[in-house]
């Protein structure tokens, strides 16, 4: 039933990606990685571990995720089978050893629910696989608008690797390509479990790796992921404005203006100004006004005081 799709590139932490695979207590899955046109080449990693579970390994002639992570996914989904579910695998992640035991043990209540979306729990990991957050758990049953307003109010957290979706759904409706597919895995937990809802195990977890070498980790493409965040709520609120309620929209908003903070622009300011007044009321967009300027003051304030710091010190010097 279950296809994990690994949309391969470093070679980094690979080895602990596929060592998680190997310890499953259940091997009812099979693996596809598809190799992203990538330098350093796999193939004496795959080796080690070909008698330990089912893989198939293709590598791409060009590589699609330097332009375009989508992209290098759908394609990469295109290597499966007939399996009813997928899973699309960091190649720097790492899953719990009964992640498909438990997502067998609960297909019972998945079917009963009617679910298309299926998630585990996660833990934050650095470059040495150490643990730096807390474990983070969910409601078992709970609908996207939900969980994205959590997420948005940082009560929660969310990676493409812990889900697994209905195949179905994937390829009836798509992932969108964002600005380095940020925010894309977030739309299309919306868009696959849409009106159903996420069904959430709890009892497996995944290890998602923080690095500098992934993108959350790379502050380098910090203005693309802003610019990636302004297209993504302008398809919740051109979309799927029905679906939410003023507290959630509220929540996404600001989301939105940590994202125009980081990239200033009249335009940006307008877009924001505009969701206040149209999604929840001209009193929100007052607020906004009223927080950007006590923001702005603020910044002015710490110029003023590290000017106050650099005119002490040159007074010093030249006093002596």
């Amino acid at each position: 039933m279950i296809a994990i799709v690994i949309p391969y590139y470093k070679l980094e932490f690979f080895e602990s990606a596929l060592q998680s695979l190997k310890n499953q207590t259940d091997k009812r899955f099979t693996v596809y990685i598809g190799d992203d046109a990538s330098p350093e080449n796999p193939m004496f990693l795959l080796d080690k571990f070909k008698a330990d579970f089912q893989f198939h390994y293709h590598r791409f002639d060009k590589n699609a995720g330097g332009n375009s992570l989508v992209k290098q996914w759908e394609r990469c989904i295109d290597l499966t089978k007939n399996e009813e579910w997928i899973m699309i695998l960091g190649d720097d992640d790492v899953i719990s050893d009964n992640v498909i035991e438990e997502f067998y043990y609960t297909q019972e209540e998945i079917t009963k629910h009617n679910v298309d979306v299926v998630r585990f729990s996660t833990k934050v990991i650095d470059e040495n696989g150490d643990s730096i957050s807390d474990k983070f758990e969910h409601p078992v049953l709970e609908t996207a608008q939900e969980f994205l307003a959590r997420k948005f109010s940082k009560k929660t957290r969310s990676s493409l690797s812990e889900y697994l979706f209905k195949k179905e759904k994937v390829k009836q409706e798509k992932f969108k390509d964002l600005p380095l597919a940020w925010h894309s895995d977030d739309l299309a937990v919306l868009e696959f479990s849409t009106p159903n809802f996420i069904y959430s195990i709890n009892n497996a977890h995944l290890s998602i790796r923080v690095s500098s070498l992934s993108i959350t980790g790379d502050s380098s493409t910090n203005d693309r992921k802003n610019w990636a965040t302004f297209e993504f709520c302008k398809i919740l609120f051109s979309k799927y404005n029905a679906l939410f309620t003023k507290l959630q929209k509220k929540m996404i908003l600001g989301k939105l203006e940590v994202a125009f903070l980081n990239i200033p622009t009249f335009k940006n300011y307008k877009t924001v100004i505009a969701y206040h007044f149209k999604q929840i009321s001209l009193w929100s967009a007052l607020n906004f006004q009223l927080r950007l300027i006590k923001y702005r003051l603020i910044l002015l304030l710490k110029k003023l005081n590290i000017f106050q710091a650099v005119y002490s010190a040159y007074a010093k010097i030249f006093t002596k």
